[in-house]
């Protein structure tokens, strides 16, 4: 049981940080990856080219859609696992351009990765969710599509 709840804490934890982050990112018309992603010290090819006129826009479509749908993924419980993987892409992409961080190897993007891998490897989305409400109601394979 203890394991349940902390899967479900941790899922709700990430899921609401991530909306806010999102949220915050949606509602601010100037905001833009373009700062964080110029300071960038490694794949500088790669991060500049995310910055180019053409690609920026996109870059900052995918970040502030994809936070938020990260988050509303994980509270409601729905397609836990695919927007953990999201996560963990998302926080590797955000953890390369400031490598080697500040304070050391591990900043909180690793955290944040490692905390989206338990979500995946411990069925996290199968406990507490939208997604185990809809299986009583709906085709027998919605958990493939969902968990």
């Amino acid at each position: 049981m203890f394991k349940k709840i902390s899967l479900f804490l941790l899922r709700i934890g990430l899921g609401v940080m991530f909306l806010l982050a999102g949220y915050a990112k949606l509602s601010d018309s100037n905001w833009s990856a373009a700062g964080y992603i110029s300071g960038s010290k490694v794949f500088t090819g790669f991060y500049f080219w995310l910055l180019s006129p053409n690609v920026l826009p996109t870059i900052n479509f995918l970040n502030e859609w994809g936070l938020t749908l990260i988050g509303a993924a994980l509270i409601l419980g729905v397609f836990v696992r695919f927007a953990s993987f999201f996560g963990l892409l998302l926080m590797i992409l955000y953890y390369l351009p400031i490598y080697p961080p500040a304070h050391g190897l591990v900043d909180e993007h690793i955290i944040y990765s490692a905390a989206f891998l338990v979500l995946m490897a411990f069925g996290a989305g199968e406990i507490l969710t939208l997604s185990t409400w809809l299986q009583t109601r709906l085709h027998p394979m919605w958990h493939k599509w969902v968990d």
